[in-house]
């Protein structure tokens, strides 16, 4: 059954009812995605929170979360289905010790080995064969720009008619489709055929109120005004042109590592000494010190004081 929503903004409530703050667009991205049924392709740098949709769309709407992590290389066998070779080897075995193989035929035994009950269903035809009618899985193809093309083109295919052939066995046809979100972290371009399958949203860092309400939401054993300032240092932070600049996850982790250290505020020292939990690489390390730790302090202060 759809969800029980009638709008973005419903969805918008929905999903921070279940831990996810957000934006307009993003919601009304969900909404025409689930009403549409149609793949939403999420694209944005890494960090911003394109998993936890997928995530949190399980959580709201009880359907079970599928999720492929693409790579390259990745195939067939390791997407979509696969044999259980070592149940049919020891099928066989026991076959021709009971004399149940005695007077068979070679089609009538690769039957019995070809059933379904030897077939390892990967996440996309776990995904297309679900029984279910009132909880549709979410199914989360992660990273889809770090798989090949070849099994791109095939994925296309899968989204386009939400069914799989099994050359041995047949066609698995979903009884009602799974929701299914793409992520890309843009390491290399979504093919164009893939993206007019799909809607299309690119997740932004979030505004620095917004980044706040998040902290408080995840880290609710920060302060108000610690929130306030982690929000504010990350904000600054990425506008240093960074290497990688550090995602709502990582100021979570930054809200969480300073809140376990029972830092009410930001310090100069305390800056310097938790830099790693936000800031991966080296070089970005050495940007910020160059920039000034005592002035990221300030710039902290001076924006998290500000009016709301």
């Amino acid at each position: 059954m759809p969800l029980p929503v009638a709008n973005p903004a419903e969805v918008a409530a929905a999903l921070s009812a279940n831990g996810y703050i957000a934006d307009e667009g993003l919601a009304t991205s969900i909404y025409l995605a689930v009403t549409l049924q149609r793949p939403l392709l999420l694209e944005g740098e890494a960090g911003v929170g394109k998993t936890e949709v997928a995530k949190v769309l399980s959580r709201w709407t009880g359907g079970e979360l599928i999720r492929l992590q693409c790579y390259e290389g990745i195939d067939v066998s390791q997407a979509v289905y696969d044999w259980d070779y070592a149940r049919q080897l020891l099928h066989l075995r026991a076959a021709e010790a009971t004399g149940e193989s005695l007077g068979l035929t070679t089609n009538a035994l690769e039957q019995q080995l070809y059933h379904e009950r030897f077939l390892l269903k990967r996440a996309l035809l776990r995904a297309i064969d679900t029984v279910t009618t009132e909880n549709p899985p979410i199914l989360l193809i992660d990273e889809v720009d770090r798989a090949d093309d070849e099994f791109e083109a095939y994925l296309l295919e899968v989204l386009s008619e939400y069914q799989i052939t099994v050359p041995e066995l047949g066609r698995f046809t979903a009884v009602r489709p799974p929701i299914v979100v793409l992520t890309s972290n843009r390491t290399r371009d979504v093919h164009d055929a893939l993206k007019r399958r799909c809607l299309y949203h690119w997740v932004e860092h979030p505004d620095f109120e917004r980044e706040v309400r998040i902290v408080r939401m995840r880290v609710p054993q920060a302060l108000d005004r610690l929130a306030r300032q982690v929000a504010a240092a990350v904000e600054a932070l990425r506008e240093l042109h960074l290497y990688k600049p550090p995602g709502v996850a990582e100021t979570i982790d930054w809200a969480h590592a300073l809140a376990a250290l029972g830092v009410t505020e930001l310090d100069e020292r305390t800056v310097a000494a938790t830099l790693g939990t936000v800031l991966k690489y080296r070089e970005d390390q050495e940007r910020t010190h160059q920039h000034g730790i005592a002035e990221l302090v300030k710039q902290a202060f001076e924006r998290g004081f500000q009016e709301r």
